[in-house]
Parts: C-alpha cells; structure tokens; sequence
C-alpha cells in the first residue's frame, strides 16, 4: 500500500516563506510525475506545480518566481519552497503521485492534504 505524507504546513504572514514536503512510501517501483495542487475555499482543486522524473518542471502562472519545486528520487520525495507568500496563496495543498509498480500501469496517488494559510 502506498502512502503520500506531507508536512510543512502552517500559518505564515504576508511576504513569508513555507517549505512542503511530501515522501511516498510502499512498494514502489518508480515514480513518474510527482506535484502539487490546492484547493482554496469554494474553489476547484489547482495545479501548483509539477516535475516529471527527467527534472522538467510546470508551474502554474500564479506562483512563478515565488515556488519552487525539487525532488529527491533516492526518498520518493517532493518538496515546494514557498516565498513571498500571498494571502491568495491559502489553500490546502497536497502532494500527487504517478507510479509505477513494475508492469505498464501507472497509479495515480494523492497525500491527505496540508493546510496553508496566509495572512495580511
């Protein structure tokens, strides 16, 4: 069974910094994509950023100059460097996973979310 931890989280004032990270554990062959969405209050889930196994990264227009995404294969792990932070930037974020168990099939998993809050 695999598992998406996240930690990071937490309140931070306007201009501020937070770093996320996000390890998967299990019986995991590989893992393809590994990324980060949020869903604000009343809103749909967003993409923040993404990073596929070769290094190439998305990132969403919205966090472009402020959030960076890395990965560390050797832990299965993602992590997002949050700065300058905005209050629009509050939202649960959680982790995202494509993974591959040794056969053709990829699975898609997500972490239990972390909260995010921003203030002014």
């Amino acid at each position: 069974q695999v598992q998406l931890v996240e930690s990071g989280g937490g309140l931070v004032q306007a201009g501020g910094s937070l770093r996320l990270s996000c390890a998967a554990s299990g019986s995991i062959f590989s893992i393809d994509d590994m990324g980060w969405y949020r869903q604000a209050p009343g809103k749909e889930s967003d993409l923040v950023a993404r990073m596929i196994s070769g290094g190439s990264t998305h990132d969403a227009d919205s966090v472009k100059g402020r959030f960076t995404i890395s990965r560390d294969n050797s832990k299965n792990a993602v992590y997002l460097q949050m700065n300058s932070l905005k209050p629009e930037d509050t939202a649960v974020y959680f982790c995202n996973a494509i993974i591959a168990f040794g056969g053709p099939q990829r699975y898609m998993y997500w972490g239990q979310g972390t909260q995010v809050t921003v203030s002014s």
